[in-house]
């Protein structure tokens, strides 16, 4: 079973992967020690097909030397779904030649300033971007001290009240800016909801709530012809029926901001190394890549990949900032 390593690896964490590609003997990744293997970590954007990028793969505190959570699905050159936007996404989003007027959909998991604080950034970039037709906006309702989607958009593009009311013409198209057409995906609905499809692209983009805690968040599955992506989130994986939503999916993206010896509160937020290898093997996921580290899950990160092969015979990346995975339908 193969851990993909990528060609943005520092040499300190290439490595701590190069000791775990020594403890597991079914690892077929002899020509991958140092460069990626060719098939899996390549250049964005391919020019036809679908691709994955991650903008950012770390996590809320700035220990880590990434960027937060950030993803960009890329089809046929054109960066055509953005999954989170937490901080330093913003500078990720250019260098990767993303581009603003592009965008089919945006969708947020949650409103941790990790997943979220480059949100206005973009759309600040998005006034230069010539831009014209409406973009779609996805996020969850609210629940506890957070905000839904259309309050958090209100808080900072409301022409009197907003921290960025200059934007305002986001909410209803004006001042030369594209109108945002926000979805909040319910708590009460049942399991996913659809939150954009496109016919004539053959493209979709389904939502669920996932556990986090007291935090409202989502999931997304980008369903583009054969190919599927699913954004796990921030989540405890205690919900079976997330195992359902990214059932056979080509790529799944999974969190692992902490170790598997976590204990306490960690747990209600986030996914032990065992369960993220319980879901990926029970979805049948193709292939699966690790992220959204912080400092604490980078020093035993040999380890707990280790763990996450132990349970999981699929091919394993760990993804850094800016790489990309071509995507087989």
């Amino acid at each position: 079973m193969p851990i993909l390593v990528s060609t943005n690896t520092s040499q300190e964490e290439e490595f701590a992967l190069l000791k775990v590609i020594k403890t597991l003997p079914l690892i077929l990744i002899a020509s991958c020690s140092a460069v990626a293997c060719a098939d899996t970590v390549s250049q964005c954007p391919p020019p036809t097909g679908v691709a994955l990028q991650v903008l950012g793969s770390g996590g809320p505190i700035a220990d880590d030397r990434r960027a937060s959570s950030g993803y960009v699905v890329w089809v046929d050159g054109r960066s055509r779904f953005l999954i989170d936007a937490g901080g330093g996404t913003f500078l990720r989003f250019g260098e990767a030649g993303a581009r603003f007027s592009d965008l089919d959909f945006i969708g947020v998991s949650h409103f941790h300033t990790d997943h979220s604080a480059d949100f206005p950034a973009l759309l600040k970039s998005g006034y230069f971007s010539g831009r014209e037709r409406a973009l779609t906006v996805a996020g969850p309702d609210a629940g506890g001290p957070f905000p839904g989607l259309r309050a958090f958009l209100a808080s900072m593009l409301d022409p009197g009240h907003g921290a960025y009311g200059y934007l305002s013409g986001y909410l209803d198209g004006s001042g030369g800016l594209v109108k945002i057409e926000a979805i909040e995906v319910s708590s009460d609905e049942s399991r996913s909801v659809s939150v954009f499809d496109d016919i004539d692209s053959k493209s979709r983009v389904q939502a669920m709530h996932v556990p986090h805690g007291i935090v409202p968040a989502i999931a997304y599955r980008v369903d583009i012809g054969g190919a599927a992506i699913v954004f796990s989130s921030d989540q405890n994986g205690s919900d079976s029926g997330f195992v359902e939503f990214a059932k056979d999916a080509t790529l799944l993206v999974m969190h692992m901001p902490i170790p598997e010896g976590a204990t306490g509160g960690a747990l209600q937020l986030h996914a032990r190394p065992t369960v993220i290898a319980d879901i990926a093997s029970k979805s049948a996921a193709r292939r699966l890549v690790l992220s959204h580290f912080m400092a604490r899950s980078l020093n035993n990160l040999e380890e707990n990949v280790e763990i996450v092969a132990a349970g999981y015979d699929g091919p394993i990346s760990v993804a850094k900032d800016l790489d990309c995975f071509v995507v087989d339908d």
